[in-house]
């Protein structure tokens, strides 16, 4: 499990033996049952992806309960929502395959990680699973491990997201897409949702919304 960067740490510090004891004890190959509950009961998780260029990215992933589906023990899928059309995490994945997943319950709290190949699909069966999907990521689980939780802060639930999906994959329109130096680049998809909506905002009104919390 260890490069020979870490494990020269391991030597420097003296951790080599509990390092050992750790990867015996808590990491696994696969996905067990009480692994899998605590995956689907986060509405929530942080994405790591890896570009061409050797340079690493992380991302913020919420949606409905449930948003990472463990389909058996080594396979996970998960969706991706519309965003800001950038695809930086799911062209990374189409790029070099290669996923790190952090899920965290900052109430209790409690953490795990995830190590997966994943690829990216527009046709998989479970886009029936997330209404709203644009694409679906199926990934092949490398291994698991939970983490000591020392040092997250608690903090308290106060609502889900208004963006989240619902069931039939409708969602609000975002404020940023209304931004009046935007509408030229806007997908097709978007054409007509800005005057649905409410019509046009400037720039530094779409900012002082950010600072009010009313995007």
């Amino acid at each position: 499990m260890y490069s020979d960067a870490q494990r020269a740490l391991q030597d420097e510090f003296d951790t080599r033996r509990l390092a050992d004891i750790h990867e015996f004890a808590i990491v696994t190959p696969g996905i067990d049952d009480d692994r899998r509950a605590f995956i689907e009961s986060r509405d929530f998780f942080f994405l790591t992806t890896v570009g061409s260029d050797g340079f690493p990215t992380v991302s913020y992933k919420g949606g409905p309960t449930g948003v990472v589906h463990a389909e058996d023990e080594h396979t996970v899928v998960f969706p991706s929502y519309d965003g800001n059309g950038m695809f930086l995490s799911m062209g990374n994945v189409e790029a070099t395959a290669k996923i790190g997943m952090l899920f965290i319950d900052f109430e209790t709290p409690n953490r795990l990680r995830l190590h997966a190949t994943a690829t990216v699909h527009t046709d998989d069966p479970a886009m029936e699973r997330f209404p709203g999907a644009q694409l679906i990521v199926r990934a092949q689980v490398e291994n698991t491990f939970v983490n000591c939780a020392r040092y997250i802060h608690p903090h308290t639930r106060v609502e889900t997201s208004k963006y989240v999906p619902d069931g039939d994959g409708a969602q609000p329109y975002p404020a940023w897409k209304r931004i009046d130096l935007l509408q030229d680049v806007l997908p097709e998809s978007d054409q007509g949702k800005t005057e649905q909506s409410g019509g046009t905002i400037g720039a530094d009104d779409y900012a002082q919304r950010v600072a009010d919390g009313t995007s």
